[in-house]
Parts: structure tokens; sequence; C-alpha cells
């Protein structure tokens, strides 16, 4: 990796989280509900933002520090796996399983659907 990508990684990543918790606080609207709107917006808005910059990789032969800047820097800040767990687990303590159930089965699904969907537009591009 550069040195420029380097010094670029840091900062993409702090773009990414920050872009996360803004939209995920626009969706949940700061208010408690059961199913986690915010968090899975995010996560599968960021699976099809890694299709399409795969995609867009493999068309256009982008600079491995690019595509590592903006896929793990910026996206893997972006996406959450870990409050992804956190609110599942949460659903599961409150007795919501067929929320917690949702939530999980939901999330994969439309994440490998939106991964696919980013793909296919990048690969058209």
């Amino acid at each position: 990796m550069s040195v420029l990508a380097l010094c670029l990684f840091p900062l993409s990543a702090a773009a990414g989280a920050a872009g996360r918790y803004v939209l995920d606080q626009m969706i949940q609207g700061g208010h408690e509900r059961v199913f986690p709107w915010g968090t899975w917006v995010v996560n599968v808005s960021g699976a099809f933002a890694l299709g399409l910059l795969v995609a867009t990789e493999d068309a256009y032969r982008l600079s491995p520090d690019l595509v590592t800047v903006a896929g793990a820097g910026f996206l893997g800040a972006y996406t959450t796996f870990s409050t992804f767990t956190w609110e599942t687990m949460r659903q599961i303590e409150d007795g919501a399983l067929g929320a917690a159930a949702l939530n999980v089965g939901t999330t994969l699904t439309a994440g490998l659907a939106a991964a696919t969907v980013g793909y296919a537009l990048g690969s058209l591009i």
C-alpha cells in the first residue's frame, strides 16, 4: 500500500463511520423500535456499494490502493457487523425472537442481493 493510501485509509474510515452514524440516526429517528432499520439500511446499502466497487475495479482496473481505501476503509467502517450482532442479541434477550429472525434473515438475503445487483450494475458501466 502506498504512503498516500496509508494516509487516506483512516480518513476514509472516519468518513464511513460518520456516514453510518448519520444515516442510522436519520432512519431510526432516535426512537426505540423492535426492528433496527437504520443498521439494516446501512449494511444493505454498503453491500450494494461494495458490489459496485468490485465490478468497477474489474472493468476499469482501478488502483488496488483506491479499492482498499474505498472498500476496506470507507465501506468497512460504514457497514457494521458488530452493531447488527448486538441489536440481534438484544432482540433475543427482549423476547422478540421473530424480529431477531427477521433481522438476520433479511439482512443476509438483502445484503447478498444488493451486492449482486451492485456488481451487475457496475459491470454495465
